[in-house]
Order: C-alpha cells, then structure tokens, then sequence
C-alpha cells in the first residue's frame, strides 16, 4: 500500500527451497557464497546507524519536477536546535499520480534529486499484500484465476480495502510466482536508480488465516523473506525488514536495516535492537503517539524516529524528526 498502516494491525528454520536463482533473474550463488555473504553484496550501500530518514510515500505537484518529493525538506528535531536534514529518503517506487498524471511513472525524477543533494533512496514495494492500483495487477488476478483462486486472499484492512493478502505457501507455486513478480518490480527499482528496498507487509504468519485468508508458518514467513532479501541484494540493492518483529532476531542477518511501525505504541520495540547490535540502523514512524513521549527512548535505543500525522498520510509535512 502506498500509506503504510502495519502494526496498527499486528501483533524456522533455514531456507531450504527458494525460487530457482534464475526464474529470479540471478545468478545462482556457488557453495561459497550466499545471499548475506560478503562477496555476493560487495558494494551495496548500507547506511550508518545515526542516519536521519524521511518517509514520504505520497506525492504533491508542489514538487512535480521531482516526482511529489521534497527533497529540500528540513525540520527542526524535538529534541530542539537548528533545522536537519534527512540523508536518507524512503519514497514509492512510482511518482505519484497526481504528479505524473498515471502510476506507472518510475520515481527516477525523485532519484536523481536525491542523489544531488548527497543523499540516498529507498524503494518502496508491497511484497506481501497486492494493491489494485499498481501497473502489474492483473498478473496476479489472472494467476490467481488460473491457480484455483489460490493467491489472493482477504483484503487487508478496512482502512486499505484496495489491496488483498497474497498467499506465500508454495503448494500450488504462489510463493515462486510472487518472488518472480517481486523480482521484476525490483528490475525497475534499480532502472529507476535506487540505493534499496523496502518489503512491506512480510508478516502475515503474525496475522493468522482471520485476517489473511491463509494458514502461513513462521518457517514459511522466513523463507519469502530470506528470499526477498536474497532478490534484492542480487540486484546490487540494500534491503529493509518492514516490521516482523518476531522473526527480527533470525533476520537481521539477512537484511541490511529496519523500517518500523509504532513499535513504541505497542511497547515492541526492543525486538529491534538487534539491528543497532549488528551495527545496523531502525528507520522508525509513530503515528498517534506523541515526540515527547517516545523520542527520549529512541535516542537511548539509537533508533533514528519520525513523528507522522495520526491519519497515517505520508507526505513530505509534517516532518518531526526526534532528534
């Protein structure tokens, strides 16, 4: 979804069958070398743990010339003093709409004026839920047609009813069709220029068939998710782990940084501190808490917060950095 609503809503082993390398349009790693390794993600950015980021999904034809994004964006923290800058923008991978007047406009615009001003951006893609307004949504309608109506499962909110729980089993090939599709929305997040990705919605095993149509295990979470990880750095991107604070501990080691959620709304957030343990950083949102309730512990947990309206929109303002 374009305006993220994830943890309102939320709360193993070892992958042992991926989708084969080359349906992914990678190169089959060798015995030495993994999806996590060194020499198979040589080069790929990876952001400092103090990284201060913007979390704009939605777009203004204030700002047509680059997408709907502020790139020139700047806040004074709550924690006070001078106006700062974020050095890290997680934006959609199309421009916006109203802006590029379709949604199939690839935010390169975007991009490249983020990378002007010394600056890097993440990509956001859906990669667990499926959005009826995204350019390749008849795909999965028709596969799913085709596959006994075995992919597409209950809608995903009542606040987000135009997008639907995608089924990540593998008993009829759902999981190996949606890493195929996953796989070539990254293609064009990299032709757009991206430094990463964000997956969103990669807990359903959290959510139970009540919510997502589908009985999904911990195990089976945890291979679509090594195996994003494993698209994304195979296309030279860094990648994020959106929420799934329950498996964060046998993730991280996998993703390159979170992105979180009111992890302090729910008192979840110390799942996460194995990402600043392993030196890598928490790009976090609160919603319908208040900076001054959450941005003293942020600070001692080293997370880098924003503060975002309670409606969930995303624009480029408010933008209420902690610190």
């Amino acid at each position: 979804m374009v305006v993220s609503l994830r943890t309102f809503l939320t709360r193993f082993t070892a992958v042992t069958a991926l989708v084969p390398a080359a349906a992914l349009g990678l190169q089959a790693p060798s015995q030495a070398a993994t999806a996590t390794s060194p020499s198979t993600t040589a080069g790929i950015w990876r952001p400092p743990v103090d990284s201060r980021w913007q979390y704009q999904l939605q777009g203004s034809k204030t700002y047509a010339s680059t997408g709907g994004v502020n790139v020139d964006i700047c806040g004074v923290p709550q924690s006070g003093g001078a106006c700062v800058r974020p050095s890290v923008f997680d934006i959609d991978l199309y421009a916006a709409a109203e802006v590029a007047g379709n949604n199939t406009t690839l935010n390169t615009a975007a991009v490249k004026a983020i990378h002007a001003k010394g600056a890097k951006a993440i990509c956001y893609v859906d990669a667990g839920s499926i959005e009826d307004f995204r350019p390749d949504y008849q795909e999965f309608v028709d596969w799913h047609n085709a596959h006994g109506k075995s992919l597409l499962g209950k809608p995903f909110s009542d606040e987000f009813p135009n997008e639907r729980w995608a089924n990540i089993n593998n008993d009829k090939g759902q999981r190996d069709f949606l890493l195929k599709m996953m796989a070539a929305r990254v293609d064009k997040c990299a032709q757009a220029g991206f430094d990463g990705v964000e997956f969103d919605v990669v807990n359903a095993h959290e959510e139970g068939k009540s919510v997502t149509g589908w009985t999904v295990s911990p195990a089976t979470q945890l291979t679509f998710n090594k195996a994003l990880a494993a698209i994304a750095h195979g296309k030279g991107l860094s990648v994020a782990l959106k929420n799934d604070l329950s498996q964060a501990e046998e993730l991280v080691s996998s993703f390159d940084y979170a992105v979180n959620e009111e992890c302090f709304q729910f008192d979840e957030c110390s799942e996460l501190s194995v990402f600043v343990k392993a030196g890598k950083p928490v790009f976090h949102v609160e919603y319908a808490t208040a900076p001054s309730s959450f941005c003293a512990k942020s600070k001692t947990l080293k997370f880098n917060s924003l503060k975002k309206p309670e409606d969930y929109s995303l624009f480029d303002k408010p933008y209420a950095p902690c610190r």
